[in-house]
């Protein structure tokens, strides 16, 4: 089990988080506009030790929701299957106000690649190069939100009484960007420039970084900020650290100090 005030930290790391573009549609995919509201920033449940982080958010996105008096969520995590075969999830049924809405739930960690492409959607990549923003906007598009419109699907939405005319699809999209080094202030025209995090660099830039104490963090603390209550690695010791998960091609998120207590994060990358 996680410990309470720590659920609470990362509770607060997921809502503090920005939606990674806001109100015009990005690919056509409009985001979930939510009521003016200050959402509680506490966390009552627990998790279990063994929990991925998309499974976190999932929950935290559903105890987010669940503070607004003009949202009611009347499905979650509902399976469609057909002869046995899971054809899909849809991760939220509810309805805002009188609009019923079919939402799909994504947090993500991209690192901008100059070289990817010509194009802005195209480097926008995850932090091992297995996915990336176009892949997921295509998979939402083509994949998760057409489940709507399957034959199975309408068995459950008869059962709740709505007809599929009267839904709308929307992503609850958020994501931490981190951006090489040399373009720490650049603006990005496609995404929420909010949701730039920090940078990323190569093992063999690292030295740029001697000066600082470090710390890496399990993959469920990716949601929080920096803090400053655990145990800061020496440089020589991080690098020691670092290098293993590197030769296992696993790019690992990292938080950094500096001399005057300033904290950051970043990726270190295993690709070139």
């Amino acid at each position: 089990m996680h410990h309470h005030s720590k659920i609470t930290d990362l509770y607060q790391g997921f809502l503090s988080t920005p939606f990674l573009w806001t109100k015009k549609p990005l690919n056509k995919l409009s985001q979930l506009q939510l009521p003016l509201h200050k959402a509680t920033p506490t966390y009552e449940g627990i998790l279990p030790s063994n929990i991925r982080l998309g499974k976190i958010v999932e929950r935290f996105v559903s105890h987010e929701l669940n503070q607004y008096d003009s949202i009611n969520i009347l499905r979650e995590n509902l399976q469609i299957i057909e002869n046995k075969i899971t054809l899909g999830e849809i991760d939220c049924l509810l309805k805002l106000q009188r609009q019923f809405i079919h939402l799909e739930i994504v947090y993500k960690f991209y690192l901008y690649d100059p070289d990817n492409s010509s194009e802005e959607i195209d480097r926008w990549i995850g932090p091992n190069r297995k996915d990336s923003l176009l892949q997921k906007l295509t998979k939402l598009k083509e994949k998760q939100l057409p489940i709507l419109f399957h034959k199975q699907t309408k068995l459950h939405l008869e059962k709740l009484q709505i007809k599929l005319a009267e839904i709308k699809q929307k992503t609850y999209f958020k994501a931490q960007l981190f951006i090489p080094l040399n373009l720490v202030n650049k603006k990005f025209i496609l995404v929420n420039n909010q949701c730039i995090r920090g940078f990323y660099i190569r093992l063999k830039e690292l030295y740029l970084l001697n000066e600082n104490t470090f710390y890496i963090p399990s993959k469920i603390d990716w949601l929080l900020d920096p803090n400053s209550e655990d145990n800061w690695l020496s440089y020589t010791d991080f690098e020691l650290q670092v290098t293993q998960q590197l030769n296992n091609e696993r790019s690992p998120l990292c938080w950094m100090k500096d001399k005057k207590g300033n904290t950051g994060k970043f990726f270190v990358v295993w690709w070139n």
